[in-house]
């Protein structure tokens, strides 16, 4: 008997994976979590059965969201990481020297003891003595911040069910009252090309805008997330994510990375004219 795993993109799309077996299954108090391994993707992710993250495709995501704000801010000691209990971000952000702080805000403590066990690729820097995690809803957590971070990574769930307070006016109003005053956040911006996730993209874009005065939307190919085209916000209060960008900088530091680079970073920001529609709709 074959074994499937089949996410709804829309009502009319599937996508689906070929499960070799499933290595965990359980649910806390906010959500049912699965680990599935796979011939294709390796081991995966989901919450809700929603796909979080694959073993194959995960260095895009996680590269795109942390080095781009990573490359522009020019001395980021001080970092929060909304949600991503995977750890992906983490790992990502302790390859930094320089960075000497790392706070990482997840709702749910099973997402992180989970990935430890079955995902070290990503979990592997939990460990690292800079990171503090706090097991709390980061809307409230972010309440009580005011002028303490250089840049904040939110890597949210899509704006429904437990992440859905991480996409309101509210709460990126509270980020940008965390930040310094040159300070940078990045968040996960759904995708543009189905119709519902286009709607959902316009309306955190909206927000957005509404609260920083530099507001941009970059891109990635994420094969497994749907339609393969995810975007990505840059919001700032001093940096344009273009210009303001130090290649040489960041290039010195020397960083092994799969997907990322300070040529391909610049053009990340080029956005299909379909695209650049959507967003001046909201604008």
């Amino acid at each position: 008997m074959e074994l499937w795993f089949t996410e709804k993109h829309t009502p009319n799309v599937d996508f689906s994976i070929k499960v070799d077996r499933q290595l965990y299954s359980g649910k806390s108090e906010f959500q049912r979590i699965d680990i599935f391994d796979s011939k294709e993707f390796g081991r995966f992710l989901t919450l809700d059965g929603y796909m979080m993250l694959t073993e194959k495709d995960e260095f895009i995501y996680h590269e795109m969201i942390t080095h781009v704000p990573m490359a522009v801010h020019p001395d980021p000691e001080n970092v929060l990481v909304i949600g991503a209990g995977d750890g992906g971000v983490v790992r990502e952000l302790t390859r930094y020297s320089t960075v000497k702080n790392i706070d990482l805000v997840e709702i749910d403590e099973l997402v992180v003891e989970v990935s430890k066990k079955y995902l070290p690729t990503t979990a592997c820097r939990f460990d690292d003595e800079r990171v503090h995690i706090f097991y709390e809803d980061g809307v409230k957590f972010m309440r009580r911040c005011e002028d303490k971070y250089d840049v904040i990574i939110v890597d949210s769930t899509d704006p429904f069910g437990v992440g859905e307070g991480l996409f309101t006016k509210e709460f990126y109003g509270s980020c940008f009252n965390a930040l310094h005053d040159d300070g940078i956040m990045v968040n996960q911006h759904e995708s543009p090309f189905y119709d519902e996730d286009a709607v959902a993209m316009q309306r955190s874009h909206k927000r957005i805008v509404e609260s920083f005065p530099i507001s941009k939307v970059y891109q990635a190919h994420i094969p497994t997330y749907p339609s393969g085209h995810w975007l990505f916000g840059f919001a700032s209060k001093k940096y344009h994510p273009v210009h303001d960008l130090n290649s040489a900088k960041w290039n010195l530091l020397g960083l092994k990375t799969r997907y990322y680079n300070t040529r391909l970073h610049a053009g990340a920001f080029a956005l299909p004219n379909y695209v650049e529609e959507l967003l001046r709709d909201v604008e």
